[in-house]
Formats: structure tokens, C-alpha cells, sequence
């Protein structure tokens, strides 16, 4: 079952854009398949599926290497010529989705890739909501480089309040800000926070503001594109968390709305240096088109465990079922994927 909360895109038309904003590459080679957004979902539905079976294991590291695993090699079948730069790390860590790895099958257009085969290692560990298997897609060159600053402050609201609200505002005042843009008092408000010690003082302004919190123990992508997406229960993410995920929220937020505001936050003096030798300022709010300057790119995500955005994997004999959500910026276009898989057909891609 596919359901779509926008209007049907012209894919050619899509297509052909995507070609004129790679002028380098060769006609034949920069066009990408118009099914590109189903051929991500069926990444991240492996990984999810491979990292699926280790829900409630407690070994977060095997059910990261499953997913990884899998990750890899359904990106190998995808018609991209992708660069990793959101990934598992850096090479001499990471032996497979490294940051500078050449993902695809080299015959699609050139690509910023970032990808996240558990979103909530720790979540699927202890067999805990809200993890995700993630893959974004951007025109290459188009993602922010946080030069090693792995924590940035976010700010993430539906597209109500996203020309109203500013990360330099006290809480109150966003949250009233928040209330008043989506006719809700502001006692009814949510507001999606990682439970983190850091948070500390930021949970006693929501709360003496009026509003409600919302912990999740890992995994923002979720919850920040929950705080976007209309139907949720979730208004608003707040909080410190990660820039990889941060960067990789806002590819979703070009597609449904809404916005994403980030500074980076660098944990010590160290990397605070390492930013400003980047040029980084450290003070600045990053916007949404900033975090990944192309309106071109893609989001998909397939749920493991269950959570405010996606159902998890599920299992029954030789059957396996995921719910998975895909996103087009450039059209505005999400759809959300139900798929049944046959458990055996699998078997290559898990372990």
C-alpha cells in the first residue's frame, strides 16, 4: 500500500533538473531512475529487517553491523554515484560506509550520501521505540560539513510556526510562539526532548512555561521529523543532539516543511577550535536551507521498532512486514510504504 499527501509530481520533469544542476556529468549517466525513491525504501528496509532481528538482544553492536551489512549491499544495486558523507565514521573505524566511500552502482548521478542504518542502536539493544534505519540523498555537495563538531542545538517545528519561531528566543517565548501558530493553548503542547543530564535546565523552562515534554531516550531523526509532520503528537524537538542528524532531519524537513534551526555546539575547547579554524561560527543559527542547500534530494526511513513516526518491523513465520516512509523535496511528495517481504529471500542480507 502506497499512499501519497501530495499531488502526483512529473518525474521526467524532476529528472531533468536534477540533470541541469550536474552539469559535469555526461547526459546518459546524470538522469536518475524516477523510481530512485523506491530503490532507497528497499535499503533501509533491509538493514531494517537485518537489524530487526536483534531487537531486545542487548548487543547494539551486532545489530549495527546486521544493518550496516545489509546497507551496503542494497546500495551497491542502487543507479547512484554516491559519496558518504554522513556515515559510520571514518575509515580506519569504519570498514564499510565510511565517510568518503563510494556507495551505488556508479552509473546514477553524483551524490551526497548520508546514511544511518540504526538510528537508535541502543533503542533496538533494549528493544525500546523510535529506531530507524535512515538513508538521505542530496545533490552532491549540497550537505553542511560540521568539520568533526558531532553536537549541534535544534530547534524543529511543523510549518505553522516555521517563519515565527528562532533558537535565540527564550523557550517561553518559541513555545508561545509554537501555541499561538497552531491554535493550541499552551498546555497542550508537546515538546520532543532527549533525556540527557544537558537537558536539565531546558525541561524546567518547557515546563514552567506551561507545556508538556516528551522524552525519547535516543534517535531525534524520528522525533524531529515528528515535530514537523502534521498528525503527530509531537509539536515541537528542542534540545542539543547530533549534527549528523540534524543534517540529516532537515533533508526530510525540505520535503514536508516546517523548519530546522541549528548552532553547533562543540563539547570542549578543542573542537571549538577545530570549528573556527574551518570557519565555522560557532554563534550562528543554520537554517534548514543551509543544513543542506539542495531542493533536491531524498529521505527514506524504515521503522525497526515501533515509534511516534513509523511502525517496527514485524515478523510471522516466513513473513516479515515494514512500514516505511520516502520522501521527494522537490516535489513535496511523501509517501508511506507497507510492505510485506518473504523471509527467505532475505536471508543474504542478514546474518
Amino acid at each position: 500500500m502506497s499512499t501519497e499527501t501530495a499531488p502526483q509530481d512529473d518525474d521526467q520533469a524532476q529528472n531533468q533538473n536534477f540533470s541541469q544542476l550536474n552539469p559535469r556529468l555526461a547526459v546518459g549517466d546524470s538522469e536518475p531512475d524516477r523510481n530512485l525513491a523506491l530503490e532507497l525504501v528497499r535499503v533501509t528496509e533491509a538493514a531494517a529487517i537485518a537489524g530487526g532481528a536483534w531487537v531486545g538482544r542487548g548487543d547494539k553492536n551486532g545489530a549495527d553491523g546486521a544493518a550496516v551489512d545489509a546497507m551496503r549491499s542494497l546500495l551497491d544495486t542502487v543507479n547512484l554515484n554516491g559519496v558518504v558523507v554522513i556515515g559510520e565514521g571514518e575509515k580506519d573505524e569504519a570498514p564499510m560506509l565510511y565517510n568518503g566511500e563510494r556507495v551505488g552502482n556508479g552509473a546514477g548521478p553524483e551524490a551526497d550520501v548520508a546514511v544511518d542504518p540504526i538510528d537508535g542502536t541502543r533503542l533496538t539493544a533494549l528493544g525500546y521505540n523510535n529506531a530507524l534505519s535512515v538513508l538521505a540523498v542530496a545533490e552532491r555537495g549540497s550537505m553542511f560539513d560540521p568539520s568533526a563538531v558531532f553536537y549541534m542545538d535544534k530547534l524543529v517545528t511543523g510549518p505553522e510556526a516555521a517563519d515565527m519561531v528562532d533558537l535565540r528566543l527564550p523557550v517561553k517565548q518559541n513555545l508561545h510562539l509554537i501555541a499561538k501558530a497552531t491554535g493550541k493553548s499552551i498546555d497542550q503542547l508537546n515538546v520532543c526532548v532527549l533525556d540527557r543530564p544537558r537537558h536539565a535546565k531546558l525541561v524546567e523552562e518547557i515546563r514552567e512555561a506551561g507545556a508538556r515534554t516528551r522524552f525519547i531516550m535516543d534517535g531525534d531523526v524520528a522525533g524531529g521529523i515528528a515535530a514537523a509532520r502534521e498528525g503527530t503528537d509531537v509539536d515541537v524537538l528542542m534540545g542539543a543532539g547530533g549534527t549528523p542528524e540534524g543534517i540529516v532531519t532537515a533533508c526530510a524537513i525540505r520535503a514536508i516543511g516546517g523548519v530546522i534551526q541549528g548552532r553547533l555546539a562543540p563539547k570542549d575547547d578543542e573542537e571549538k577550535q577545530k570549528a573556527i579554524d574551518a570557519g565555522h561560527d560557532v554563534s550562528r543559527i543554520l537554517t534548514t536551507e543551509e543544513l543542506v542547500t539542495s531542493d533536491n534530494c531524498y529521505f527514506a526511513a524504515t521503522g525497526i521498532t515501533d515509534g511516534d513516526l513509523l511502525r517496527g518491523v514485524r515478523y510471522r513465520g516466513d513473513r516479515v512486514t515494514t512500514q516505511s516512509i520516502v520522501m521527494r523535496s522537490k516535489s513535496g511528495t511523501t509517501r508511506i510504504v507497507e510492505a510485506e517481504h518473504r523471509r527467505r529471500k532475505w536471508e543474504s542480507y542478514t546474518r
